[in-house]
């Protein structure tokens, strides 16, 4: 019973596995109880804490009977000012796994549930601790890989995009009861909503959830790293470079033309923003059946990547067939927002100012993978390329991918009231029209929700959150 808020939960909240020290999680009715049960304190009594004051933390030993399991440290939060809303316990015992399952395991018989995944998050969302929206911020949190997606979370959490969603849902609720009102007094043919003050707040409302809508694609990217696709022909030294980005062998180097015949990915953290960069097989003709494959996989890679990295050996390619190459490159990069950066390899084995000439025409960034020379610059180009297409990361940003459909088919909702406003047509029809953006933008804080919208959410959820 996924739903099920009357009984006491059990999980462990700490990462499974052995460390210094683990915690279990209890929350419920009988939370307290449940724990003066196996708490002692350190003369062997029964240990009673729920006549002690909330957010306060007892010693004693935990264990069945005259049997003890281990000693630890008991924080009691009192409801309705706890994580849950509802009483909760924080048992705070040494990470050995064998205690961990024993102390999970005594406190189920004696009368705690194992909790399902999501299932603490769950009972705050339904207690009313935060919001739909605030509760998915908290699984981004936990999963954030960089500064940039911790922060957008952390923003998101304490509720920057909640207050947005909630003050435009208000003012627009206040219209729609105004229409509502009008419909009932359809007869005397009263008006109770002034349109022009409605349109000019339906104007706002677009404008905003249009600037949100746009936000996702940079949320996006900063919740899951930026992908940079490097790409370009045999021998180029792609792998070369992958190994010098991420400071590891992560990819096979040969001086055999077609080594990687598939992608090959990696992450790195630069200046707090996540990049994902992929390796590709090297783009050439070839009736290799496996190569053909990998150089199909590339080319879908560049549709799909934000940055696209050609990387071209300074030694085997002139000026001109830089240029043939990239425009026949340039019919596979799709996305207007798709930023290509041109680098130049293998500088250490000639003359540079000589190579310099040879490439004045084009915007190239010079460097040596096997050598390390000037890497950390391409780091800085790779930076300067998202800030330059990205919002700062304290404003609102969209980064879930249920929020920007219920944006759109709100956006799409409010230009039809516009669009109503503006034909003049009937006020039912315009409070139908409300009514659906509403709705919409109801099911971003979970102010509308349904039972399997919320399983779906809160399943995702690590089990003890």
């Amino acid at each position: 019973m996924y739903f099920e808020r009357d009984d006491t939960i059990v999980a462990l909240a700490t990462a499974h596995g052995t460390a210094a020290i683990a915690v279990i999680r209890l929350s419920g009715p009988e939370a307290y109880s449940i724990t003066e049960s196996i708490f002692r304190n350190k003369i062997g009594k029964a240990k009673k804490i729920a006549h002690h004051p909330s957010h306060t933390i007892h010693f004693g030993t935990i264990g069945e009977g005259e049997i003890a399991l281990d000693e630890c440290l008991v924080s009691i939060f009192k409801g309705p000012n706890s994580f849950t809303g509802q009483d909760v316990v924080e048992i705070s015992c040494h990470g050995s796994i064998f205690i961990q399952q024993q102390l999970v395991q005594l406190l189920i018989r004696y009368g705690a549930r194992m909790a399902n995944a999501g299932e603490f998050s769950l009972r705050a969302f339904l207690n009313g601790k935060f919001d739909l929206s605030q509760a998915e911020a908290i699984a981004d949190l936990i999963a954030s890989q960089s500064a940039a997606s911790h922060q957008v979370a952390l923003e998101q959490m304490r509720g920057g995009f909640s207050s947005k969603i909630r003050t435009l849902r208000e003012h627009l609720l206040n219209f729609a009861s105004l229409i509502e009102l009008e419909l009932d007094f359809a007869e005397e043919d009263v008006e109770f909503a002034n349109r022009d003050d409605l349109k000019k707040l339906l104007y706002t409302i677009q404008r905003l959830v249009h600037r949100l809508v746009n936000s996702f694609e940079v949320g996006n990217v900063i919740k899951n790293g930026i992908p940079v696709v490097i790409v370009g022909k045999p021998n180029a030294g792609k792998s070369t470079l992958l190994n010098a980005l991420v400071d590891e062998e992560r990819a096979i180097v040969s001086e055999i033309p077609g080594t990687t015949r598939d992608t090959i990915e990696d992450e790195i953290t630069i200046d707090g923003i996540l990049f994902r960069f992929i390796d590709t097989a090297g783009l050439r003709e070839t009736t290799d059946v496996i190569e053909s494959i990998g150089v199909s996989k590339a080319f879908e890679k560049v549709k799909q990547s934000a940055i696209v990295i050609y990387l071209f050996d300074v030694h085997e390619l002139t000026a001109g067939e830089l240029k043939l190459n990239l425009d026949e490159l340039k019919k596979h990069i799709t996305s207007d927002h798709s930023q290509l950066v041109l680098i130049g390899n293998k500088i250490d084995k000639e003359d540079f100012s000589s190579i310099q000439k040879e490439f004045n025409a084009f915007d190239v960034l010079f460097l040596s993978a096997k050598e390390n020379l000037y890497i950390d610059d391409l780091k800085l180009k790779l930076v300067s390329l998202f800030d330059s297409r990205t919002v700062h990361v304290t404003e609102t940003i969209v980064t879930n991918a249920r929020h920007v459909d219920a944006l759109r088919h709100t956006g799409n909702a409010i230009q039809r009231t516009i669009d109503g406003l503006n034909g003049n047509v009937s006020g039912d029809l315009l409070a139908q029209d409300i009514r659906e953006a509403l709705h919409y933008l109801g099911e971003i804080t979970g102010e509308i929700s349904s039972d399997d919208l919320l399983a779906n959410i809160f399943g995702k959820f690590c089990i003890g959150k």
